[in-house]
């Protein structure tokens, strides 16, 4: 009996041991299935990139071709003339929107400032731009209008003739080479003398160069309006040296002179006093009185 059942039994562990062998190449198989699908899934979309590339690469392909070179001029083109230039569609309305503001190219390479041109485009439409001669000298006319225009604008206007006894700082102002700090010195002086009797008195002025007097001389006149006087029979020593053209040994002679021989009956009597030169005298006359005169 032992002899007989021993040989079944080992073959009965043989079978079970198969089965479970093919039960696991089965779960192994099971598995690879969906390893397979994913690497199919994988193919395919790579399948799908790889068309759309060759799709886009055809149309790029299809876009060069589709380009046509001709000779143009910039600013008349057309819409539809850009497009078979290949130029993009923005830059295209960038273009005619220039276009539309009065705004011209007088140059071939005036092109390559327009924004979102690239360099590549410029280089290849180059050869192909034909601008008009009209445009440049229409140009060249504007601006040569736009240059007289200015120039008449900013051409110094020649000042008119001013009284300088009756002229205020504004109309010094006008004058060349005087800024406010001379118009007012020239007004304060004018003050101090109690009026200018010749325009050659203006020289005096303090600080004022000769250089600016001589440009503004010829518009200097002097009016009607008559100097302030001094009544030099009535006037003391302190009256007479306020005044800028005499000094205080100039005023102190008048009043000695009239203590010791009275009063003056002209200004002409100043000429007695020693100290009183020619010069001086015609300087202060115009600015001395007597009773009489």
């Amino acid at each position: 009996m032992i002899v007989f059942l021993v040989p079944h039994f080992f073959l009965q562990q043989k079978v079970k041991s198969d089965k479970q062998a093919f039960e696991q190449f089965k779960n192994e198989i099971a598995q690879l299935k969906p390893e397979k699908k994913d690497s199919d899934k994988h193919d395919n979309l790579n399948s799908g990139q790889e068309d759309a590339y060759e799709k886009k690469y055809d149309n790029k392909s299809a876009h060069k071709e589709a380009t046509e070179l001709f000779y143009f001029d910039p600013n008349t083109a057309t819409a539809d003339e850009w497009k078979k230039l290949g130029m993009p569609h923005k830059t295209i309305k960038t273009i005619l929107h220039y276009i539309s503001k009065g705004g011209k190219f007088l140059k071939p390479d005036e092109l390559k400032k327009i924004y979102g041109l690239s360099l590549d485009k410029y280089e290849q439409l180059f050869p192909y731009i034909k601008i008009k001669n009209e445009y440049a000298s229409q140009k060249a006319d504007t601006a040569n209008i736009s240059t007289q225009k200015k120039f008449t604008q900013y051409k110094h206007k020649e000042p008119e003739p001013i009284d300088i006894n009756e002229a205020d700082t504004s109309s010094f102002l006008m004058l060349p080479g005087i800024g406010s700090r001379l118009a007012n010195r020239i007004i304060n002086f004018r003050n101090r003398l109690g009026g200018f009797y010749s325009a050659e008195q203006v020289a005096e002025t303090y600080n004022l160069p000769d250089s600016t007097f001589q440009k503004i001389k010829p518009f200097l006149k002097v009016g009607s309006k008559s100097v302030n006087k001094i009544n030099i029979n009535t006037a003391d020593v302190s009256d007479l040296k306020v005044h800028p053209l005499i000094k205080w040994n100039i005023a102190n002679a008048i009043v000695q002179y009239r203590q010791q021989h009275g009063n003056y009956k002209s200004i002409e009597d100043l000429q007695q006093i020693t100290i009183i030169t020619p010069e001086i005298f015609e300087k202060i006359s115009p600015y001395l009185k007597t009773n009489n005169r």
